[in-house]
């Protein structure tokens, strides 16, 4: 038990020094770093995003929408898995942001990694591109569409996220294996550039003991995202050839993780964190807290 303890609290000050290192690393990028495509940085604007996308998100907010409704103008992947895709961002906007996360990658600028699995790509609040991009595709497209097809997993009340792109190339991160997202919902989108292989496969979700027995692979189309459910089980095959870069956005819900963390299957014991945080909260509106259980 004591040994518990301390991997525990050891765990607890590795987060929280993440938190502190990353909101270094925002300020030092935010006064130091010139952008190659500044465009990028302004507010999110409809010439960004796909009509199909944005056809969806007109339905969805309009009177009387329901799921089936809804469907008829996604693809379905996979009824039972839950699984849809959709266009989201035109062709011009992903050179463009795919220009300027190059020149950051090639900059002198420090630069933390996606997550716990991936070694290459950005973490989009360190780059400043939350606030302008981020936060209103969650708020403005992604809720709404959200709340008709995931209404049981938090999909109307998102109020926080994780947005990085993760990138895939010769001598670097080739392929990802099966794991499950630290969010309620997900949004993959392919961003470019030219390449074989590095499919998306799904099993059943994580609770579940035959999750990978007939996996479902899902090809990558550029501009196009991928919904899932967070706790889906997926990884990504190896890459064939070319670079792949991805956006991949943790869609998060404080009023259900707060009563059951989706990494551990507890109620969560929180500790203070920086921004967002792992998406917890408490009552305080203000505060974002971390789970210190995971």
């Amino acid at each position: 038990m004591w040994a518990q303890m301390v991997e525990l609290e050891q765990e607890v000050e590795r987060r929280r020094r993440l938190g502190q290192e990353s909101a270094a690393r925002k300020a030092l990028i935010a006064s130091s770093y010139h952008p190659a495509r500044p465009e990028v940085y302004d507010s999110l604007q409809d010439a960004a995003l796909a009509p199909e996308f944005l056809a969806v998100t007109e339905y969805s907010v309009s009177p009387g929408a329901d799921l089936k409704g809804l469907l008829q103008r996604l693809e379905t992947v996979s009824e039972e898995k839950r699984i849809y895709r959709v266009p989201v961002f035109t062709a011009p906007f992903c050179q463009a942001l795919l220009e300027e996360l190059e020149h950051f990658e090639q900059s002198d600028m420090p630069k933390g990694r996606p997550n716990t699995m991936n070694n290459y790509g950005v973490l989009l609040h360190e780059l400043g591109l939350d606030e302008p991009l981020m936060t209103p595709l969650r708020e403005r497209f992604l809720q709404p569409l959200m709340a008709l097809l995931y209404p049981d997993c938090g999909g109307g009340r998102l109020d926080s996220h994780r947005a990085f792109v993760v990138k895939y190339a010769p001598g670097q991160d080739l392929e990802l294996g099966c794991h499950y997202d630290n969010a309620e919902l997900t949004l993959n989108v392919a961003l470019g550039k030219v390449f074989t292989g590095g499919a998306l496969y799904f099993g059943g979700l994580f609770q579940a003991p035959t999750a990978l027995t007939e996996p479902l692979e899902v090809e990558h189309v550029v501009g196009q995202g991928v919904l899932h459910r967070g706790g889906q089980l997926h990884g990504a095959r190896p890459l064939g050839t070319g670079e792949r870069w991805n956006l991949v956005v943790w869609l998060r819900a404080s009023a259900v993780r707060n009563s059951l963390c989706p990494m551990c299957c507890r109620e969560p014991d929180l500790v203070d964190d920086e921004g967002f945080g792992d998406g917890f909260t408490r009552e305080e509106p203000a505060t974002v807290d971390v789970c210190a259980l995971t």
